[in-house]
């Protein structure tokens, strides 16, 4: 009876172990596959994000980030990851600043009344000519960056929890 209490308590160790080694893998493919994507992105200076909204809110990321961290989430209507992500993006926007920039997703019209069947309350630019995103680089949606103090502070591609969205947050301001 001992030997089958052993067998068991190695067991859930063992198996403790390599769900542990799969969550760290999987953790650094994360890191890795991010450093990848955005190796053309400028993370030394940022380009500006100025403009008006599609509600009209006029927009400076910059001066915004002055005050709070601000989520950047670079996006698309069509995008299949972004189904995943936007629901945690629009979560946050409750709580800090968040400004979308929508790409390839059709004239202004159109991401609006997506953004209103969706109930997606954060603020957005709809990037049709492509201005924002070919200035930071982008390559991958979704792609979320936060802007503190007018620096880059973090950003990831693909998808993304809201555990781990809030964590970059609240890291940032440490």
């Amino acid at each position: 009876m001992v030997k089958g209490k052993v067998k068991a308590k190695k067991s859930v160790k063992n198996w403790r172990k390599e769900v542990l080694t799969y969550v760290m893998v999987f953790i650094a493919f994360g890191f890795v596959m991010d450093a990848w994507r955005t190796q053309d992105m400028p993370l030394d200076s940022m380009p500006a994000i100025t403009g008006m909204t599609q509600n009209n809110v006029p927009v400076d990321v910059i001066t915004m980030s002055k005050q709070k961290p601000v989520v950047v989430y670079f996006w698309a209507t069509w995008c299949a990851a972004c189904k995943f992500v936007t629901p945690t993006i629009n979560w946050l926007s409750d709580s800090y600043p968040v400004v979308g920039v929508s790409l390839n997703s059709g004239e202004d019209r159109r991401v609006l009344r997506y953004l209103n069947a969706k109930d997606y309350h954060f603020n957005n630019i709809n990037d049709v000519q492509h201005d924002i995103s070919s200035q930071w680089g982008i390559s991958v949606t979704p792609t979320i960056a936060i802007i503190d103090n007018g620096e880059i502070k973090t950003i990831t591609t693909g998808l993304t929890t809201p555990w781990g969205l809030l964590a970059r947050l609240l890291l940032t301001q440490i």
